[in-house]
């Protein structure tokens, strides 16, 4: 699993209280596979509040990526009201070291 994908969510108007819910579970299912994740963590709106998620994931393909994604509690319980994922190269910042040209 060489590539990567970047997943972005945003979550449904009335997620807030549903996202706390589910919490303690969707962090078992992080921590359970962290080897397929580059980084991820929540997106907070202007006013601090939870917008969504971003993540990097590896995956063989843009459909192991959103398989994996569809293993997130957060996923199952209808959390996200929009989800883009797209192939996703490195190649300047601090991950690469600089950059890789």
């Amino acid at each position: 699993m060489s590539n990567l994908y970047a997943i972005i969510t945003t979550d449904r108007s009335d997620a807030g209280s549903l996202r706390m819910d589910l919490l303690e579970m969707h962090i078992a299912h992080v921590e359970r596979h962290l080897d397929r994740l580059s980084v991820a963590g929540p997106l907070r709106d202007e006013e601090g509040e939870f917008a969504g998620s971003l993540l990097i994931v590896k995956a063989e393909d843009e459909a192991d990526a959103r398989s994996f994604l569809e293993m997130d509690p957060y996923f199952k319980a209808d959390l996200w009201d929009q989800i883009q994922i797209n192939a996703f190269g490195a190649v300047a910042g601090d991950w690469v070291g600089g950059k890789t040209w």
